[in-house]
């Protein structure tokens, strides 16, 4: 476990384990990671048996293959069969607790649009088959994107066998507001059971409340067995009627009465979800402003169903600020201040130890978590130095170069050309350092498939440095290099031509022929020449 996955913050607990988001070493990726405590392990035999529970289950998650249900990348238990972890794929989104709000109730497209989301990712699920068992609000997560995922599918059974048990308080394992009444008598579990709590969380989505709101965990498993459910329209008349009468028949307390499976449900939702093509209306609009900042709308993926991305800048972003350019997560405005010397030494062993850590981890080539150690150090700093305190723009710098070799070039992009300008004002444009930014930003642009600005960076650079260093410095040959290379993958290979040929020829005075870069420009403008089929300029006529 220590070898490839590192711990880096818990993000929930639960009566089960812990989740902590954590670092894959040999990927270089973010994860998220279950510890699973198996309280039941007393014996050796115990431990066997459920190593191979475990396993199981483990890989029947791994089954449900839909973009709803988080990957599994791996499932490791310890030599001691101590702790249990499910390495999973790490979702950026809010929980659905986030959505619900008593004084302001959700759209009933934006709940009908979680509910059939959900019901897609069951109706795969039971396909398995693997009945959920504890389908709740915080289980039920919506990523940027509007995508809706279903989390922990299979942990709450690897704690138990196929016939939910009492625990040793005689309390049912489960979460009691979103109990179907089989679980709290102890009975089997269905995939009807998860129909019953998909009611409970529709329910509580459309009111705002939760489905029964007892003030003890017996009271609320009685009313879960005996009390009939409010209908919607008594408490929300705008609910569809139909919409209503799903509902109650999801929570039906015979699991024989509820619907036959969840494409049925899936089919009595749609009538009520947006079409592809429909703008939201202004109820709908109104909720994305009222919600917390960036929510995501969980109908966009069917307004707009297998869209692209969002164009960079294009999100619920702040609106720029004039002379607001202290970079992502770097506080605008931020004045430079004094500090007592103690404190500012303090600063300075503070970044001196990230930026060791930064070093090692670049050293092992894991640029993304390299970036991220940069990123929670930024923000403090400058709030304590400075958004443009010398420390800080070389710590910004630092996570700029590890985001651009780790291939997000649209978050390094921004942060090259925010660095520019600061090291502009505070030592002139022709300097050294904003020379490389402009560089840097250039070849993100280059990356990102924006050819013509990526060509006008750089050749505004190169004559920067021509200016102070001239043509054949080492900073004038890469730039030279890098301009060529993007217009012969261009497919623009005259002037790729004319931009090489007259390179390898310094190259090889000041380099020598034999040098790496010397023959790998002397390849390039080999392909060159049979490119352009003896036409180009020097060639055999």
């Amino acid at each position: 476990m220590a070898d490839r996955y590192e711990l880096l913050e818990p993000l929930n607990h639960g009566g089960m384990g812990d989740v902590w988001r954590g670092y894959d070493v040999v990927l270089d990726r973010p994860v998220a990671v279950k510890r699973i405590r198996p309280q039941a392990v007393t014996s050796p035999h115990l431990a066997e048996e459920f190593e191979k529970r475990f396993r199981r289950e483990a890989r029947i998650t791994a089954r449900i293959q839909h973009p709803g249900v988080p990957q599994v990348y791996d499932a490791v238990l310890d030599e001691s069969y101590e702790q249990l972890f499910l390495v999973m794929e790490l979702v950026d989104g809010l929980p659905l607790t986030a959505y619900v709000r008593p004084e302001r109730p959700l759209p009933v497209s934006w709940a009908v649009a979680v509910a059939a989301q959900v019901a897609t990712v069951l109706s795969y699920a039971h396909e398995v088959p693997v009945v959920h068992r504890d389908l709740k609000p915080s289980n039920i997560l919506v990523a940027r994107d509007g995508t809706v995922k279903v989390l922990d599918f299979g942990i709450a059974a690897i704690l138990r066998t196929d016939v939910t048990k009492l625990t040793s308080t005689g309390s049912p394992i489960g979460t009691h507001r979103y109990m179907a009444p089989e679980q709290v008598r102890g009975a089997g579990v269905t995939p009807r059971t998860d129909l019953y709590a998909l009611g409970c969380v529709v329910h509580e989505l459309l009111c705002g409340e939760p489905l029964f709101s007892g003030k003890s965990e017996w009271q609320l498993m009685t009313q879960h067995v005996t009390v009939a459910p409010t209908p919607l329209r008594e408490l929300r008349p705008d609910v569809p009627e139909a919409l209503e009468e799903l509902v109650l028949h999801l929570l039906l307390k015979a699991p024989e009465a509820r619907p036959v499976d969840v494409q049925e449900v899936y089919e009595r939702l749609r009538p009520f979800l947006p079409s592809p093509g429909e703008e939201p209306s202004a109820a709908e609009r109104a909720a994305v402003e009222a919600g917390p900042e960036g929510v995501p709308d969980p109908t966009g993926i069917f307004r707009r169903p297998y869209a692209p991305r969002a164009r960079g800048g294009t999100g619920r972003a702040r609106p720029a600020v004039p002379g607001d350019d202290a970079g992502p997560g770097v506080p605008p405005g931020v004045p430079p201040v004094v500090l007592p010397e103690a404190e500012r030494e303090a600063w300075r062993q503070r970044i001196r130890e990230v930026q060791a850590h930064y070093a090692a981890l670049m050293d092992e080539e894991r640029y993304a978590q390299a970036a991220e150690v940069m990123a929670e150090l930024i923000e403090p700093a400058a709030r304590a130095l400075g958004a443009e305190n010398r420390p800080v723009l070389r710590l910004r710098m630092w996570r700029a170069v590890s985001l651009q070799l780790a291939g997000d070039h649209r978050a390094a992009l921004p942060e090259f050309e925010a660095l520019a300008d600061a090291y502009a004002r505070s030592g002139g444009r022709g300097g050294t350092e904003v020379r490389d930014c402009l560089a840097q930003a250039a070849r993100c642009r280059g990356q990102l498939g924006q050819v013509t600005q990526a060509l006008s960076g750089l050749s505004r650079v190169l004559e920067m440095v021509r200016a102070a260093d001239g043509d054949v410095s080492e900073e004038a040959v890469e730039l030279r290099r890098d301009i060529g290379m993007l217009l012969f993958t261009q497919g623009r290979t005259a002037e790729a031509y004319d931009v090489l040929e007259p390179l390898h020829a310094d190259l090889c005075v000041v380099l020598g022929a034999h040098h790496e870069l010397t023959e790998e420009v002397a390849e390039t403008l080999a392909v060159i020449r049979l490119d352009l089929d003896g036409e180009a300029p020097g060639s055999p006529s």
